[in-house]
């Protein structure tokens, strides 16, 4: 199945680059292109896409407020943000905002080819930077450890598992290895967890995780 993918970068030259990099693979597409995030919208009413790598920092709407109206969409795609320093704080917020993990624009090639087959497939993009981000913020915001702790208080105990796997970074299949159980299990326990806590992706699971300072 081909992957098909959007780019969104206010730089003509970066879009260029990704659009051409991404071409390159036989598994993926890129069906649109946009140069800031008020195009998105048009955008994805006429391409169907799978994957939308969104820039943060754009001049009239932001990659995060782009994000969070895409994410928002009836059966959305799923969003890579794209930054030039992983210290950036606008990621944490994209992520917030509903986007499945973030790259590096400096990424070599294939860790950016890697990561959109990943999310396509359903896995979240997180690097231990952030990873360690999370963890600090979860250690400093009360608010957001009673909010978490209440809402992972819906889960089953092997929904618990699965949703601490998942902030973990673990993908379906090495969730499936440690618990074993089936990929198929897995997916459906995912299913359940993100209907009870109301979220929209793994990536909003791993955050509740973090915010209740259990992974």
């Amino acid at each position: 199945m081909t992957v098909r993918v959007v780019v969104v970068d206010d730089d003509a030259l970066v879009r260029a680059g990704l659009a051409l990099m991404l071409d390159g693979a036989e598994d993926l597409a890129v069906v649109g292109e946009a140069g800031d995030g008020d195009q998105v919208p048009a955008l994805l009413d006429a391409h169907a896409a799978d994957v939308v790598l969104m820039d943060v920092r754009m001049p009239r709407v932001n990659g995060i407020a782009a994000t969070a109206r895409v994410r928002a969409r009836l059966r959305p795609p799923e969003v890579i943000v794209l930054t030039t320093f992983d210290t950036d704080e606008n990621v944490l917020r994209a992520l917030r905002a509903g986007a499945s993990g973030f790259l590096l624009k400096d990424s070599p090639p294939e860790r950016i080819v890697d990561a959109v087959r990943r999310v396509a497939a359903g896995d979240p993009i997180l690097s231990p930077s952030i990873t360690r981000r999370l963890m600090d913020r979860a250690a400093t915001d009360a608010s957001a450890y009673d909010t978490a702790r209440r809402a992972l208080a819906a889960l089953s105990p092997r929904e618990h598992e699965v949703a601490t796997a998942v902030g973990e970074g673990r993908t379906n299949a090495e969730i499936a290895a440690s618990l074993h159980v089936s990929v198929a299990t897995v997916k459906a326990n995912v299913t359940r967890i993100l209907a009870k806590l109301d979220v929209g992706n793994r990536t909003q699971v791993a955050l509740l995780m973090h915010d209740a300072g259990l992974c």
